[in-house]
């Protein structure tokens, strides 16, 4: 019996096909997100970079949601940044709408020099609710 399980959320877009990825990995109690960025139902690139960040999030919440976690779930973030010094205060204001209060998750921001066509991407780890488990 395999250790792990591949989580999708409904709709996949062609990014996971196209790549040959999940776009999750339920280990035990915790769930390994793989980076989602601010893609349309296509799988381009949202072209605008705020709404990118949001529809960024947007995808995380509906792979969060395939395991039945939430953002309340989430222990440790990474971010990708092709302009961590322009972007962040932007990023930082939606990142804020979705953790409003301590304790945060861990957080690490990176600078990138490519993204495949994006300009951010977020990754996560949660740890699944004890009725999920």
């Amino acid at each position: 019996m395999s250790r792990r399980k591949a989580v999708f959320p409904a709709g996949r877009h062609s990014l996971y096909e196209k790549h040959g990825y999940s776009a999750a990995i339920q280990s035990k109690d915790l769930l390994f997100v793989s980076g989602q960025v601010g893609s349309l139902q296509d799988g381009s690139a949202e072209p605008d970079f705020e709404k990118q960040v949001t529809l960024a999030f947007e995808n995380l919440r509906h792979t969060l949601e395939a395991a039945d976690c939430t953002f309340e779930d989430i222990i440790d973030v990474t971010t990708f940044h092709t302009d961590p010094e322009n972007q962040l205060d932007s990023v930082l204001k939606i990142k804020n709408t979705i953790f409003k209060e301590a304790p945060y998750p861990a957080w690490t921001a990176i600078g990138v020099t490519w993204l495949a066509g994006f300009d951010f991407e977020i990754k996560v780890i949660a740890r699944l609710p004890d009725d999920v488990r």
